[in-house]
């Protein structure tokens, strides 16, 4: 059978719900949304992308305080009167272990970001909550698109999570500093002796870091990484780092791998200086004491960022970050019920 022509995820799931989905709901106050997982809910959605968990689908917020029977129930009046097909797309699709089913979930607000975040955030967060929550979770409830929302319960949940408070984003920029200058004199070091694949790895693994904080310090969540270079390009770029980025990534010799991180580590520098989270810092690049590395020395972004942070449980934990600061398996980042067992990184448990 020959699919229907590509449109937006978003778009197919928005009129979903106006035919299809809102007529069954017979005037119940409600919110929906396409938010949670998936390329569509960043519009990162392509031809691609259908042939694999893609589909109309909806989540329906009804208001807090309804039991869980009623949300049931609708869910169960829906799988009894909703089409077969929608605009040429099957309704009750599934893949892998996910069996075929329609996906119009039918939750409340609190009940819905337990489930997707591992915490209700309705009744805020923590900065336990903040560290313990991936990024590209919090992601999938600001980013989507939002089709109705009567009590504007969505939209209050949106707004709390729409960015870390002032003295977390601080230390997680701290930390991604961190991060850099715990590694940047090594593209140097091993190709010193000889190991080019070692220099072009950790190259890599600089660049990855590189760009996640530069969405940092542009106050964006980042994506899971399929879609990390996605979401870097479409950042405002007007000082050149894409093509640092891009040069670093492509040197075919650790000088040029490491002139080119050069390049980049300045102009995150000069970005960083932008923030003003800071007193400004010089952001041209360094040798590495008196060994031959060229590095920034991100280690005074961090310290000097550190200094700034007002919040005392923070300043007595470790330089880790947050959980996708410290591990990166999917299988933890998308599991709520995973990366909540990681809390004793943060609230002093012995480990």
């Amino acid at each position: 059978m020959q699919r229907p022509a590509f449109v937006p995820g978003a778009e197919l799931s928005g009129a979903f719900y106006r035919e299809a989905v809102r007529p069954l709901l017979d005037g119940r106050s409600h919110a929906a949304a396409l938010l949670g997982w998936g390329s569509d809910v960043l519009g990162y959605d392509t031809a691609r992308s259908t042939d694999h968990g893609w589909g109309p689908r909806l989540l329906i917020l009804l208001g807090q305080g309804t039991d869980p029977a009623q949300a049931a129930a609708l869910s169960a009046e829906l799988d009894e009167r909703l089409p077969e097909s929608f605009h040429g797309w099957p309704v009750r699709f599934g893949w892998d272990n996910t069996p075929v089913r329609h996906h119009v979930a039918v939750d409340t607000a609190a009940g819905w970001s337990l489930a997707h975040l591992g915490v209700d955030a309705t009744a805020g967060m923590s900065t336990t909550d903040w560290l313990l929550t991936p990024q590209q979770r919090l992601l999938g409830v600001v980013a989507g698109v939002v089709y109705a929302d009567d009590r504007g319960e969505l939209e209050r949940l949106r707004q709390v999570l729409d960015w870390y408070p002032d003295a977390v984003w601080r230390w997680l920029v701290a930390c991604q500093w961190e991060r850099l200058a715990q590694e940047e004199a090594f593209v140097a070091r091993t190709a010193e002796v000889g190991d080019e694949i070692g220099s072009a790895t950790t190259a890599a693994r600089l660049v990855r870091d590189a760009m996640r904080l530069a969405l940092l310090l542009e106050r964006r969540y980042a994506p899971y990484q399929k879609w990390l270079g996605t979401a870097f390009a479409r950042l405002p770029h007007s000082d050149g780092l894409p093509a640092c980025i891009e040069a670093a990534v492509h040197a075919g010799d650790a000088a040029a791998r490491e002139a080119a991180l050069a390049a980049a580590y300045q102009r995150l520098g000069e970005r960083h200086n932008r923030t003003g989270l800071t007193a400004p810092l010089d952001p041209m690049p360094r040798t590495y004491y008196d060994r031959p590395a060229r590095v920034l020395r991100a280690d005074r972004f961090a310290a000097a960022c550190f200094d700034t942070v007002n919040d005392d449980a923070l300043r007595r934990l470790p330089p880790i970050g947050s959980v996708d600061q410290v591990v990166d398996s999917v299988d933890v980042l998308s599991s709520p019920g995973r990366y909540r067992r990681l809390i004793a990184l943060y609230d002093g448990s012995p480990i």
